[in-house]
Order: structure tokens, then sequence, then C-alpha cells
């Protein structure tokens, strides 16, 4: 019994060891590549590597990598938090704003306090809404964020204010003049901190709640406490790094935080931490960024516009998850399984579709009698349900618009305006909402906008006859953006999230180096006479408009794809199994969705007279509220598209009346935050 026993100890010995070794293989793997990037970027470089340099490097990519290991906690339990870069704003901001432009010696300790409570404060409401209302987090950080953008607004409508210099010696001085910089030493005691944490009952329960939440919640642990905890962590490193940023600028930039949220995604993911939750780590994370930041840093090198930047970033990031997700049973491996049988069935003429044509249903006894009629109620009751307080609110809103700013009721020009104004919703509502009814979400919806109006506006130069050939190129490129994002979510199995957000990049960086960074042209006179022109007293667009609504009530409400459309979100295995294609079904709505952003892109263009970059980034956040507030189910399989289309009347009506009040422009974006998350919890099932 002994000596069994003395036995088995080298074997158990062993196998820890291996997995030991493979839980670090993703670290290993990233070291070895950064070493390598290191190599070619001094290889490049005239002049020999010095210490100048590895401090310059070093400071370069920290804020990144602060943030970036606070994305790894939320995603290592399962979550996603899009709200990062908005709070490293935040803090951005209050440090600059609170800070005694007389005191130049303030005190270190107590404002990195300030940002890591500020950054806690965000993250606690996050896990509350998560893990206390069982929100989604996407929805809820989306949401968070956008609150949070309006709030820093509010704060610093404009880059400025004062940060002490005592930050910048702290965090980017030396802590061993001349051997180590400060940046190294504070991620230093950040993996110290990790290494610790990873191995406390807080660690082991984070790990356990990202791997399999039913399995942690039914071993006795208190998972909605883990995570609540765990968004609160999150929250004070992006705190740290808007600390670190703001010793880097020395002043404050509300906006400083908004090109943060695609380089902590991609960092993470490089770094190895799985998408889903359960497996990953800061160290990784930390390589990762600075991965991330070598491969711009080496573009530059080689003469490459800085356009590309946000090109390469997306690419490294789909490139990083699916090198993470390849496998034997990784959904890419199981499509080429399936088209490999496909081609064999086909040769061999197994296939359903090469079999005789006759006719073998069974024949079934006619039932007698006729099927009873149903009332109105129940034909459209639970579609009443769900999309008619939307339109209530409506009337509420317009009545108290009558009563502040008058017009509503007395003449056609406030509805001639208010239908004008709520025609972009509209439009993306059908694209946006066709998506979240399969149980995805589009992203990318931005820069697709941005770019289509922008492409429209460079190749019309300002002539109709032009139109015939853009809207043609517009539309095809719009849809092959959707066929893309389509086919990473089917094909490469990879999260929507991830998908429509690189995308996004890409398309920021294609409109970029389209337009040279300053876009060029204008809208031709036929599509400012639709946007701006009268007929009888109406928009012309208002008449466009109607017949798009009713198409998209059809369309989602009466037609086969629309019916597929409500299985898949219901349920994809259940559909499959009834012989829906899902997988064409989902490429189909991220078209749909592409096709209404490159519509909403041009008539954009048409309405202001010219395109300009980042005309698309007012209308992510509202796209996905006006099909939540319209009675959609977030998570898919619910909602109609008359509620959708009375959600955009509702919030286009609210913006009209808030902006007839005192309150400042940038509260709409706390305004919409707000809504959204009071709709998901309202008609929440």
């Amino acid at each position: 019994m002994t000596d069994q026993h003395l036995g088995s100890t080298p074997h158990t010995a062993t196998l820890s060891g291996l997995r030991s070794l493979k839980r670090a293989q993703a670290v290993i793997v990233a070291a070895l590549v950064f070493s390598g990037l290191m190599l070619l970027n001094s290889f490049l470089s005239p002049y020999p590597l010095s210490y100048f340099d590895i401090s310059f490097l070093a400071s370069g990519g920290a804020t990144t990598a602060i943030a970036a290991a606070g994305q790894t906690l939320v995603i290592l339990s399962g979550g996603f938090d899009l709200s990062a870069g908005a709070v490293v704003s935040l803090v951005n901001a209050v440090l600059a704003t609170s800070m005694d432009p007389a005191n130049a010696e303030a005190s270190v300790l107590l404002w990195t306090a300030v940002g890591i409570a500020t950054g806690m404060g965000v993250g606690a409401v996050n896990g509350f809404f998560v893990a206390v209302m069982r929100l989604q987090p996407i929805v809820v950080t989306l949401a968070v964020m956008f609150i949070v953008q309006g709030l820093t607004l509010l704060i610093m409508a404009t880059p400025g204010g004062f940060v002490s210099p005592s930050l910048a010696s702290f965090y980017l001085g030396d802590t061993l003049p001349g051997l180590l910089p400060a940046p190294l030493t504070l991620l230093g005691v950040l993996i110290l901190a990790w290494l610790w944490l990873k191995r406390t009952a807080f660690g082991v329960a984070l790990f356990a709640v990202g791997s399999d939440p039913e399995a942690a919640r039914a071993t006795g642990l208190r998972t909605r406490t883990v995570t609540f905890v765990t968004y609160m962590l999150a929250g004070g490193l992006y705190g740290l790094a808007g600390v670190f940023v703001s010793a880097q600028t020395g002043s404050g930039d509300p906006l400083v935080g908004n090109a943060l949220l695609l380089p902590t995604f991609a960092a993470v993911v490089i770094g190895g931490t799985r998408l889903g939750g359960g497996k990953g780590g800061i160290p990784g994370t930390i390589l990762g960024a600075y991965i991330l930041m070598i491969v711009v840093n080496l573009l530059l090198s080689l003469n490459v516009s800085a356009y590309y930047a946000t090109i390469a970033e997306s690419a490294v990031l789909l490139v990083a998850v699916l090198a993470g997700s390849l496998s034997k049973n990784s959904p890419l491996s199981q499509r080429l399984r399936e088209l490999k049988d496909a081609l064999a069935a086909r040769r061999k003429g197994w296939l359903v579709s090469q079999r005789p044509k006759a006719d073998r249903r069974l024949a079934f006894t006619q039932p007698s009698g006729t099927a009873p009629k149903l009332s109105l109620m129940q034909r459209y009751g639970a579609t009443l349900r769900h999309a008619l307080p939307a339109w209530l609110c409506l009337v509420l809103v317009l009545i108290a618009t009558q009563l502040v700013l008058g017009g509503v009721f007395t003449g056609w020009r406030y509805w001639d305006s208010l239908l004008v104004l709520s025609s972009f919703l509209a439009i993306l509502a059908l694209g946006q909402g066709a998506v979240i009814l399969t149980g995805g979400l589009d992203l990318s919806l931005p820069w697709c906008i941005a770019l289509s109006g922008v492409l429209m506006t460079g190749l019309v130069g300002g002539q109709d006859a032009g139109l015939l050939v853009a809207l043609p190129v517009v539309f095809a490129v719009a849809a092959l953006i959707g066929l893309a994002n389509g086919l990473g979510v089917v094909a490469l199995g990879l999260s929507p999230i991830v998908v429509t957000l690189a995308m996004n990049g890409i398309l920021q960086g294609a409109a970029l180096i389209w337009s040279g960074g300053t876009p060029a042209g204008f809208a031709p006179p036929a599509l400012r006479w639709l946007m701006t022109g009268k007929i009888l007293g109406v928009t012309p667009v208002i008449l466009f408009m109607i017949a798009f609504a009713a198409l998209a009530i059809l369309l989602l409400g009466r037609t086969v794809f629309g019916r597929r459309v409500y299985a898949v979100g219901n349920s994809a295995l259940a559909a499959r199994l009834s012989g829906v294609r899902t997988g064409r079904v989902i490429v189909s709505v991220y078209i749909l969705s592409a096709l209404c952003a490159a519509l909403v892109g041009v008539l954009l263009a048409g309405f202001s007279g010219q395109a300009s970059l980042g005309m698309g980034d007012d209308y992510l956040l509202p796209s996905i509220a006006v099909v939540v507030v319209g009675g959609a189910l977030i998570t898919g399989g619910r909602g109609h598209y008359a509620g959708m289309l009375g959600g955009a009347l509702l919030l286009t009506a609210m913006q009209t009346l808030l902006a007839g009040t005192a309150l400042p422009f940038a509260f709409r974006s706390v305004f919409f935050g707000l809504v959204i998350l009071m709709a998901v919890i309202a008609l929440r099932e």
C-alpha cells in the first residue's frame, strides 16, 4: 500500500507539471512573439536599442496594458466590458479639473486613490446590473459607456486642465536610474498581485464562474458576489490606467480613452485569455498589449500611414481569436468537415436535392369543420404587449413637448421635423433589430455609416448623374461588409461582439485611407432635395420612410425569412433541427444591417450636404436603444418592427424635447444610456 502511494506521487507530479505547462503555453508563445518583434524592431532601427528606447516603449504601452488587465478579469468571469475606455477618460477629466495648478507637488498616493476609486465606482454600477439584476454584460457596459462619456463631457467639454508634474515624476521616471523604468515596475507589481490573487479563494472562484457559472453555483459558490467584485476590480484598473495617462499628458482630454476599446480586447486575446471565460491571465495580456504596440510601431517604421493602425489592430485581434479557437471541435473545423461530407454526398448522389421529386408526403384525413377564428387580441396580443408601451410613451412625450415648447398639435412643422430626424434610427432599427432578433449585436454600424457617406460623396462629385455609379458601389461594399461579419460569426464561430468590433476598426481605417483624413465632395442636388425639399409641404424622405416601414413590417412579420429570423433567435439548435439553414439566416441579417447602415450614411450626407468622419458615432447606442425600447428582447427571439419604429419616434421626440431645455448637449449620452438600462429592466422576461 505504501509502495503504491509512493509510486503514484511522480505520476501526479508529472500530470500537475503538464497542466501548468499547458496553462503557461499562451504566455510562452506571447513572450516569443514579443521577443521576435523586438528583434525585428531593433533590426529596422538605424540606432542600437538604448535604455531611453526601453523606457519610452514601456510608458507607451502601459496605459493599454493596465486597462487590458482589468478587461482580462471581466473576460475570465465570462463577461465583456465596453466601458473601459470611457472610465479612463472620466478619471483623466476628474484629475485634470480637480488638481490645483498652484500645487506642483500634489500627493501621488491621494490622486492615485481618487482615480482608482472613481473607476471602482463605475465598476460597481456595472457589477450591480450584471450580477444583481442579471442583465447582459454587453448591453449594461455599452449603456454605462455612453453614460460615463456624457458625464465626462459635463465635467470637461474641451481638452485642458492641469495634472501635477509629481504624477509624471512617479509613474514615468525611474525606479532604478538607468536600469528599471517606473512603468515596468508598476506592471511588475500588477503581475505579482495577479499571481497572488489567482491563488486566493476569490481567484479560484473567478475561474470557476468563467468556466461554468451553473456548476459553480451548484457547488455553493457565491457567483453574484464574485461577478460584482470582478467588475469593481476591473474598474479600479481602468481608473489606474486613467491616472497613468494623466501623468503622461499632464492635462485632460474627455476623449483620451475612446481609442482604447479595440486595443484592450486585442491585448487580452493575444495574451491567451479565452473569450467566454475560465482560461487566461494578466501576464499574457500585458505581453499582448506590447505586441500590439510594437506592430503599430513597425508599420510606422516602414513608412506605412498611421491610418492603417486600426486595421492592423483589428487584424491582429481577429487572427489571435481565430488562432486561439482552432481545435478539432472548433466551429471552423466543423464547417470544413460538413463541407467535405456534403461534397462526398453530392458525388454519390445522396443529397436530398438529388433524390427523385416524387411526392412522398403522407396523406392525412382533412379535419372536419372549420378552424375557429381568433380574435384580434389572440392574434396580436403578444406583439401589442411589447410594442405598445413605446407608442404610449411617445404620446406622453408629445404632450410634455407641447406644454414646454408648444407647436406640436398646432401645425405640421414639428411633425415634419420629427419624422425626418427619426428616419435614420427607423432605418437602423431594421438592420440592428434583425441582428438582435437572432441573438447577435452589430457594433460595426458607426464606421459603416461613415465609410458609406464618405465613399458616396467622393464618387458623385456633387452631380446627380454620379449617383448611378456611386449608389451601387456603396451598397455593394456594404453587402461585403455584412457578409464578412456574418461569415466571421457563422463560419469561424467567433463572437459577434469581437467580429463587429474588429470590423468597425477596419472600416475606420478604410474611411481614413479613402478620404486621406479629410472627406471631399458634396451630396448631389437630388439627394439634398430628398432630405430637405418639399412636396406639398412634406419632406420627400417621409414618403420614402412610409414605404420603408411597410416593407420592413412585411419582411420581418410576413415572410419566410422573418419567421426564420425569429426561429434562430428563440433556439438556433431547434431551428436547425427543423430544417432552417441557420447559417444563411445569420449571414443575411448582418448583410441587412450593413445595407441599412449604408443607406443611413447616404441619407445623412444628403441631409448635411456632405459627409464627415465619425458621422456614425452618435448612432450606435441609439440603434440598440430603439430596438430594446420597442419591446425586443436583447437576447433574441422577441420583437416587432412596429415597436422599433415607435422606439425611433420616441427617442427622437425625447431628444427634441431635451434640445429645447437648458440641459447641456453632453447630457444626451447620459439620457440614452439611462433609457436603454431602464427599458432592458422593464421589458426583460
